[in-house]
């Protein structure tokens, strides 16, 4: 469970890390299952779906990302609904709670790409901007080396702003150059095993990775039941929602 200065913490900068929540064995499990499912994606890819899923626009072999985890995995699925992951998100956001989105992110050495500035809640369009939490968990270290994420403290308590998509890259929603001004942006490395929750309206970004070790993480993106996405950037399948409380 959180602390009262931990909550505390989450609503004034809009993120908090917490290391040490899965174990050894867990971490394990998720890389090998990365391992068996990134094979058997690869396999399976239309050239037309490469741009979404490859890094170096579609040109590379290496995953950026897999989609839908918490659905398809039953591996990922049993980290989401995990007693103590459930109980921090419900501390955060409300009891009662839904997975409508999760992602593995790759970010394989020296070749995984940055993130630009973005805000979840664009992308999610909730009817309540405080009911989605997003669970980024490290199954590698994230450094600032290898591609950690970095926050721009407070941004939470700021509105959704317009975001816009590099020409071809329609999954690159990034905020505008004209408000990049208005937070700075602080590293917030996690250890192998930690989790870094973020409010949706929280700024974030990830650099690239230019170290020779790779950054694997999986974000599950949690919604309060009593809320709904009413204006999404990009389309959600509803048919891959995971109900967990």
């Amino acid at each position: 469970m959180l602390s009262d200065s931990q909550i505390e913490q989450y609503r004034t900068t809009g993120h908090l890390t917490v290391p040490n929540v899965l174990t050894r064995n867990q971490v394990s499990a998720a890389l090998k299952d990365i391992d068996r499912w990134s094979d058997e994606f690869l396999g399976n890819l239309p050239d037309d779906q490469k741009h979404w899923y490859l890094e170096q626009g579609g040109q590379a072999t290496a995953l950026r990302k897999l989609d839908n985890p918490a659905f398809h995995r039953p591996v990922f699925q049993q980290l989401a609904r995990s007693d103590n992951v459930v109980a921090m998100v419900e501390q955060l956001i409300g009891a009662g709670v839904c997975i409508f989105f999760s992602q593995v992110f790759c970010k394989p050495p020296e070749i995984g790409g940055p993130k630009p500035i973005h805000q979840d809640n664009f992308y999610f369009g909730p009817d309540a901007p405080d009911a989605t939490l997003t669970v980024w968990i490290a199954l590698d270290t994230a450094t600032e080396q290898n591609g950690c994420l970095f926050y721009g403290d407070g941004s939470n308590h700021c509105p959704v702003y317009e975001h816009v998509a590099p020409e071809g890259e329609p999954f690159n929603l990034q905020l505008t150059p004209e408000v990049l001004h208005e937070y700075a942006m602080t590293p917030a490395p996690v250890p192998g095993g930690g989790i870094s929750f973020h409010h949706g309206n929280t700024w974030h970004q990830s650099s690239g990775n230019t170290s020779d070790h790779a950054r694997r993480a999986v974000a599950f993106h949690y919604l309060r039941n009593d809320a709904r996405l009413v204006k999404p950037a990009l389309e959600y399948d509803e048919t891959v929602l995971v109900p967990i409380t």
